[in-house]
């Protein structure tokens, strides 16, 4: 009889892929629509002037121009406000 263990198999140590989150497109550099802007999990950003958002949160150009960063204060439902950040896309004229 073996006075070793067997080695066995565990279910753990197995790592799931990166997702790729963040933000892909930076303030003041140029997008054409469709380009995504930023990959993220819940609304971290939020769409604004000529920004669309996809089903899993994703924000991209919906036109042609330039990236801007903004941070706003929204009010909630509670009448309380909350600082948010927007992500805006200005058309050249």
């Amino acid at each position: 009889m073996s006075k070793t263990k067997s080695a066995g198999t565990t279910k753990l140590g197995r790592d799931s892929k990166p997702k790729y989150l963040g933000v892909k497109v930076f303030d003041g550099q140029t997008v054409k629509p469709g380009m995504v802007i930023v990959k993220q999990r819940g609304t971290k950003f939020i769409a604004g002037k000529n920004v669309g958002r996809g089903g899993d949160d994703t924000l991209y150009a919906l036109k042609s121009g330039v990236v801007k960063f903004v941070t706003k204060r929204k009010k909630r439902f509670d009448r309380t406000l909350k600082k948010v950040k927007v992500v805006n896309v200005e058309t050249q004229r």
